[in-house]
């Protein structure tokens, strides 16, 4: 295929840029998942006329992809939320950073989306009678929301596109160095972090949380199973099959669930609406850019890993990672450098994957439970920073460790 025009890309740049921007300037109007499929529509339609004209057969191949995309975010969507977790333990710092490590291992397994929705709330309970909570629901974001979902492409949505264009379901395994590198840093600044924060408690609240405390229960256990399901299904069944099977295991666990369950779990379509029609606008606007860069990519001078790692992370942290993991793939495909995994050396596609899964955590936009996370702690009553105030954090925190990440890793 030739390289599409330049100007091409303008309906995907327009697209990112309504994603990061209109939240922040028109977030009333942006609210209406209506408006957004107005906004992916009108985008969207040129790219589908131009290669529903010259090239049709990509947009089949884009649309089975995006078929595929979605299936699954909705069935981790479904399944996971007819889990609920109830209880409230003691919020010490232990207890507090052992939600912390369950939820970043969860997250490879149940996606960020998941595992952010199963614990966010019953860790808002937990501390619920501490007065210091905003830097646990900061750290929550940057382990359960991001960096947690790395190993598998259920994690989060970059990997899973990456399965989806070749990557072998078992290739992320082997970020787990990377995954367990930054985890453990994370970890261990948390509990050092809430120690000093828990010592000034006021003893009142200690005693009420003491006294509050009751075990953990889980409702809807046996929707875990049926998240093992999508597991065994996206690592040995190909499309259509694949599709088929987690569409059946969603209404297995839609047919059996309590509705009770969801209904406490605060569970409403609403965000799976939003992902499917932001990325269908996503999926179409993107083509010109992604041919563009397989055809053009060695002309951007970007080619070492450490290269990839920073400008993937830098675009995810302020456009959806997603398709920014896939620009930046089409990008080292374009290199024609050996071509261990679809097409790009090992190293690099580790460094593309790594960035935008991990620097999703930079702001409030670079992933989609992000925003989630702050709306549901807000309404719980804490006080959570500001978009601004919410960086100063993560470059205090995130950026010292992407450094020492690189060094490690991707020089």
């Amino acid at each position: 295929m030739t390289a599409p025009p330049l100007y091409g890309v303008l309906p995907f740049v327009a697209m990112l840029l309504a994603i990061a921007v209109c939240p922040l300037w028109v977030p009333h109007w942006w609210e209406s998942n209506r408006n957004k499929l107005i906004a992916s529509a009108v985008l969207g339609l040129p790219v589908l006329a131009f290669y529903g004209l010259r090239h049709p057969a990509t947009l089949g191949h884009t649309a089975a992809d995006y078929v595929s995309f979605i299936v699954l975010l909705a069935g981790l969507f479904v399944i996971s939320g007819g889990i609920l977790l109830r209880g409230d333990l003691e919020a010490t710092p232990a207890t507090n950073t052992g939600f912390l490590v369950l939820g970043g291992v969860l997250a490879s397994f149940v996606g960020t989306t998941g595992a952010s929705m199963l614990l966010i709330r019953p860790l808002l309970q937990t501390n619920s009678q501490r007065t210091h909570v905003k830097h646990t629901v900061i750290f929550f974001i940057f382990i359960v929301s991001n960096i947690g979902g790395m190993l598998t492409p259920l994690g989060d949505p970059p990997l899973f596109l990456g399965h989806l264009a070749g990557v072998p379901f078992t290739w992320t395994f082997r970020l787990w160095t990377h995954w367990g590198l930054m985890l453990a840093v994370l970890l261990a600044a948390f509990f050092v972090f809430d120690s000093v924060q828990f010592s000034r408690e006021p003893l009142a609240a200690i005693r009420r949380d003491r006294a509050r405390s009751e075990p953990l229960r889980v409702q809807g256990g046996l929707n875990a199973i049926w998240l093992v399901g999508v597991v065994l299904a996206v690592a040995f069944l190909h499309a259509p099959w694949r599709e088929v099977a987690i569409v059946a295991l969603t209404a297995v666990s839609l047919w059996l669930t309590p509705q009770r369950i969801r209904r406490d779990n605060g569970f409403a379509a609403g965000p799976m609406v939003e992902v499917a029609v932001l990325f269908a606008g996503i999926f179409l606007t993107m083509i010109p850019a992604l041919e563009l860069l397989r055809l053009r990519g060695d002309e951007l001078g970007v080619r070492a890993p450490w290269q990839f790692f920073w400008a993937t992370g830098a675009l995810s942290s302020f456009l959806d990672n997603a398709p920014t993991y896939l620009t930046f793939l089409a990008l080292a495909q374009g290199l024609r450098l050996p071509a261990d995994v679809v097409g790009v050396p090992a190293g690099i596609l580790a460094a593309i994957s790594v960035g935008a899964v991990a620097m999703g955590a930079n702001t409030y936009i670079g992933n989609a439970p992000n925003f989630m996370v702050k709306a549901i702690a807000e309404e719980a009553g804490v006080k959570m920073p500001s978009f601004f105030g919410y960086m100063l954090y993560s470059g205090a925190i995130l950026l010292p460790l992407f450094v020492v990440v690189t060094l490690v890793f991707f020089r």
